[in-house]
């Protein structure tokens, strides 16, 4: 499978509709917001299953799903008007891969449509919202759209299954439960599985909750696909300043056992690893973050690489960081791996450092691929680390499940 698109864009906006985005653009970023909140009251409203058994009931009860869409619309058109900006390539790609993750199909878009542009016009006003401006950003809304649908589309065929059939009823075979609290999940089902070997992947795990509702989240994949079986990480969010407990990851933790039933994809993620091992790695990550990074190390061990390897990982205390054991028989297993690690609270393990990671505290090399995954603090946090250390950004893949990551990375 290939796991990215540099999308190419039909940037050729319409000289009207270009000077009515160029004007109107700063009124919508005010209120972008607004609008992306009234969009998604309606669609829920009109269409309430697809907040139960599709959108992230958390990332909409904190508002950051809301959130992602706004920027991204805006970003895209920001990049039609002004070339000169960062070409949202990543940004579709990274949307792009969620979606067929989800099972989404070109239809949908419609259903989107009619209720973005209804909001717009609540939240801005028929008299702002003259028959002109809706022109100019119905047009964006298309191209951006269009350029998703064709890259869902290929992503789709890549994978040799029909458009939204990324789901099978995988039966779990397996439950290992981490001393960190983290919950490790073997499944098996017959799936059609590409590119074996592509380290960090991820897989869109679908659960029926207690209230009915089916509701869907993604999972890096922690070991080397074989015999059909997928196996993922788990660890129960917990609730915290204002944030709700994670209703996915807590139900798995309490609930699944092997022989339980749960609807899995099929891997999809464009994290870019097909060359990983060819020039030196180095693997950044802090809590459950690691579930990608354990995979990259799978893979590397099991193709016997010998290249540079440098993992970091920053955690609370030993107590709490997700599959350290296996991380340490895999850096262990390779003859030229080295492992640092950063807890606030180190306990007895006098061998880590002592806080917060600090990347003076190390040598990265700077001609390493950097792979980097952990909360959204954690890693502008590292990025602006490594951007004082002068390293190309082009070296800086990052992985987060976020609704805005594409942002930052």
């Amino acid at each position: 499978m290939s796991v990215y698109y540099p999308a190419a864009l039909d940037s050729d906006l319409e000289p009207e509709h270009a000077d009515m985005i160029r004007a109107t653009l700063p009124l919508v970023g005010a209120n972008i917001d607004t609008i992306a909140s009234a969009f998604y009251t309606r669609m829920f409203q009109a269409r309430p299953e697809l907040l139960r058994n599709l959108f992230n009931r958390g990332n909409q009860a904190q508002g950051t799903q809301q959130r992602a869409l706004a920027a991204s619309i805006a970003t895209f058109a920001s990049h039609l008007v002004d070339p000169d900006l960062p070409h949202p390539a990543q940004m579709l790609s990274r949307i792009g891969h969620r979606h067929v993750s989800l099972g989404i199909t070109a239809d949908q878009y419609s259903i989107v449509h009619e209720h973005l542009f209804a909001a717009i016009v609540e939240v801005l006003g028929a008299e702002t919202v003259t028959a002109e401006v809706a022109s100019a950003w119905d047009r964006v809304y298309w191209m951006m759209a269009d350029t998703l649908i064709d890259l869902e589309r290929r992503l789709y065929e890549d994978a040799g299954v029909s458009a939204g059939q990324v789901f099978h009823r995988a039966t779990v075979s397996r439950r290992v439960d981490d001393p960190s609290g983290a919950v490790v999940i073997g499944v098996i089902a017959d799936w059609h599985l590409s590119d074996q070997d592509q380290p960090g992947r991820y897989v869109s795990v679908g659960t029926t909750l207690p209230d009915g509702a089916r509701q869907i989240r993604q999972y890096s994949l922690v070991t080397v696909v074989a015999d059909n079986e997928l196996t993922f990480a788990v660890k129960p969010v917990a609730a915290s300043e204002g944030c709700p407990a994670g209703e996915v990851s807590t139900w798995i933790a309490d609930n699944v056992r092997p022989g339980d039933k749960l609807d899995v994809s099929i891997p999809f993620g464009d994290l870019p690893t097909a060359e990983v091992g060819s020039v030196p790695v180095v693997l950044i990550s802090a809590g459950i973050g690691i579930t990608p990074m354990i995979g990259i190390l799978e893979h590397l061990r099991h193709a016997e690489s010998d290249c540079d390897v440098m993992v970091l990982h920053a955690d609370g205390s030993p107590s709490t960081h997700p599959l350290m054991q296996r991380q340490r028989q895999l850096v262990d297993a390779m003859p030229n791996a080295t492992l640092e690690l950063w807890y606030e609270q180190p306990d007895q393990d006098e061998s880590a450092h002592r806080g917060r990671m600090d990347l003076s505290e190390v040598a990265v090399p700077a001609d390493a691929s950097i792979y980097l995954c952990g909360s959204s603090g954690f890693v502008k946090a590292v990025r602006a680390q490594l951007t004082a250390l002068a390293v190309d950004p082009a070296r800086i893949h990052c992985e987060l499940f976020a609704p805005d990551e594409w942002s930052l990375c």
